[in-house]
């Protein structure tokens, strides 16, 4: 459990907050009176132990009372920054949604003139409100861990061109939302290698989702490069995955030796070959789910390896 430490606000932005102790939240809004409300970033968070640490590096020198960073809530007992977002956080009747991780940070502003440095753009992150209420100095901060996220990358010529229902890709987000995966993007593309890497990276890097399936480009033919594509915007290498989907898929139909997928993570997002048809990509899931979501608890350091 966390705990809150100070309750800010400011009147204009671009000033330091202060700590007003308690304060109402607002449904969809953001903290009454803060000159912050109503904006994309509703509230906005820092890690208590983030300050103490920036404190121990400046010696003790700069005075850091709460609210300096432009924090609205300084939280004690979360490392912030490392939570995914879709995370929950319950303050007694209030339900924040985690949005953004970071942000740009302004250099003009009084924080930066105060301290010489802002640790709200790498430290901070920002949420909505969900659900209203108050907040008070002291209160008991419980996190609830976001739902896995997804994307869906289909490699198909003929499914690309029109000349074939692309029904892998739907079967793969049908299965995900059943299983209380959230599912982002879903991407049709030709097999182009070049045109994949592309948009591994973009989905990767800027949707960050803790998963990507691609479906299809995984066999023999000259055309089928996504496993090549894949590779390329890797940063490590899970074999295990793919290598366990080629076993089972081999207890069905001995042509699941002829499959080159692989399987990788990049960032924090890890990304899966799955056959190219409907009903391979369901037994596939089906296979696989179950044991995938320990391994992504795991890239996301909210479970033990």
């Amino acid at each position: 459990m966390g705990k809150v430490i100070a309750v800010c606000i400011s009147e204009k932005k671009g000033t330091v907050k202060k700590d007003v102790g308690a304060c109402r939240l607002i449904e969809e809004f953001g903290l009454e009176g803060d000159a912050h409300a109503g904006s994309g970033r509703q509230v906005s968070l820092l890690a208590n132990e983030q300050v103490e640490a920036f404190r121990e590096r400046s010696g003790g020198v700069v005075e850091l009372p709460p609210g300096v960073f432009g924090e609205n809530l300084l939280i004690e007992g979360y490392d912030l920054k490392s939570c995914a977002i879709g995370t929950g956080f319950r303050i007694g009747e209030v339900l924040l949604e985690l949005t953004q991780i970071g942000k740009k940070c302004h250099s003009g502003c009084e924080i930066m003139q105060r301290t010489g440095e802002c640790i709200m753009p790498k430290e901070g992150v920002f949420a909505r409100v969900v659900k209203g209420g108050m907040v008070h100095v002291g209160d008991t901060v419980e996190m609830i861990p976001a739902p896995y996220r997804a994307a869906v990358l289909t490699a198909s010529d003929r499914s690309y061109q029109g000349v074939r229902e692309d029904k892998s890709g739907p079967r793969i987000k049908e299965i995900l939302e059943e299983k209380g995966y959230q599912v982002g993007s879903m991407l049709l593309l030709p097999d182009d290698e070049d045109g994949l890497v592309e948009a591994l990276i973009r989905l990767a890097d800027e949707e960050k989702p803790d998963v990507i399936f691609t479906t299809g480009g995984t066999g023999l033919s000259p055309r089928d490069r996504m496993p090549e594509a894949t590779k390329r915007v890797a940063e490590r290498d899970v074999p295990g995955i793919a290598e366990g989907i080629r076993a089972y898929s081999m207890t069905i139909t001995p042509r699941a030796m002829l499959s080159r997928a692989v399987s990788v993570i990049r960032g924090r997002t890890l990304i899966i070959n799955l056959p190219g048809s409907p009903k391979a990509v369901a037994e596939c899931l089906e296979f696989l789910l179950p044991t995938l979501e320990h391994g992504l608890g795991i890239l996301r350091g909210e479970a033990d390896g």
